[in-house]
């Protein structure tokens, strides 16, 4: 029985979180004495897929029809539910994404299973009681939580788990159609606007963020920003203060109320950290924080602050990279 692992694809890519979760299954079916394999969702090359065998999945399961490109939150159901059933999986592995969050309660009702989200740690396995360490309160404080039933569901944290790369190994692709019907894709939204990031970052995957709040006064300042997280080779974001004004756009505003980020680094450029905020970055490795006003609440959550003009360090901190590149 092995562990079914759901990979998340992009432009013919695999997704970084995908990556990380696809390391997190395999070491799950290590810990049960079986093998891991993934089925893969979205736009894929077969070349990319076959490289998830550096993360130790050992096959790879993809259906071609066209209209998986995107998102639709039953087929994608549906497609899994699938795979798992023909794998006979005990446990299923994906991503705490946007997507994970969608399908992953849709799948426990449909498979009968347990399901435990946001999950930073691999799972105990003793004496057949298994269980997973979770994060709660957003990110305030952690839970301890026993799945039950003969089916797991299991959605990993971003960045909570390190991608294995073991070179040179390959998976084996599969062709598998789950035999989707009209009425899976019946909840498919008509027209799909597809939103970039500067620089074609996806926010929720991005590496390292650079953030900017009330303090750069307007669009019009934006460009610092911007020339950070350009030679950065991150992407931008924003307060949710500054997205409800209009400076920046809505898929760029952070914060619990927005997109939560789990970066390795993220740069706050004049945001004084409310606790909306802090809630949707406090998982990022690393918290840079620029703001003229010593007692900003978000210093108490950096990991370095700079006291300081945004207009004066930024243009200074931009070039330092430049010269560090």
């Amino acid at each position: 029985m092995s562990v079914l692992v759901v990979v998340e694809c992009d432009k013919g890519e695999v997704k970084k979180s995908s990556l990380e979760v696809a390391s997190y299954g395999s070491q799950v079916a290590q810990l049960l004495g079986t093998t891991a394999t993934a089925v893969a969702v979205g736009e894929a090359s077969e070349a990319s897929l076959a490289q998830l065998g550096e993360q130790g999945i050992s096959k790879v399961l993809y259906d071609a029809e066209p209209r998986l490109k995107d998102f639709v939150n039953g087929a994608y159901t549906k497609l899994i539910a699938t795979a798992a059933q023909k794998e006979e999986s005990t446990v299923i592995v994906l991503a705490n994404s946007n997507i994970g969050a969608a399908v992953g309660s849709r799948l426990a009702v449909r498979l009968q299973a347990s399901l435990a989200t946001n999950v930073v740690e691999l799972p105990k396995n003793d004496g057949g009681q298994f269980t997973v360490k979770r994060g709660a309160f957003s990110g305030k404080a952690f839970a301890e939580v026993v799945l039950g039933g003969d089916r797991k569901i299991i959605a990993v944290k971003k960045n909570s788990i390190e991608a294995q790369h073991e070179a040179g190994k390959t998976a084996t692709v599969e062709a598998f159609s789950a035999q989707l019907a009209d009425t899976d894709f019946a909840d498919a939204p008509k027209q799909v606007v597809m939103q970039d990031q500067a620089g074609g970052i996806l926010l929720p995957e991005a590496d390292r963020v650079v953030s900017g709040g009330r303090g750069m006064k307007g669009p019009e300042n934006w460009n610092l920003i911007e020339d950070l997280a350009k030679a950065l080779g991150a992407a931008t974001a924003c307060s949710k203060p500054v997205s409800d004004v209009d400076w920046r756009p809505h898929h760029e505003h952070v914060g619990q109320t927005g997109i939560t980020v789990s970066p390795n680094l993220y740069i706050a450029c004049g945001i004084s950290g409310a606790i909306q905020h802090l809630a949707g970055v406090n998982s990022s490795k690393v918290i840079v924080v620029i703001n003229k006003d010593p007692e900003a609440p978000f210093f108490k959550a950096a990991d370095y602050g700079i006291v300081g003009d945004v207009f004066d360090v930024l243009p200074k901190l931009t070039q330092a990279v430049k010269e560090l590149n």
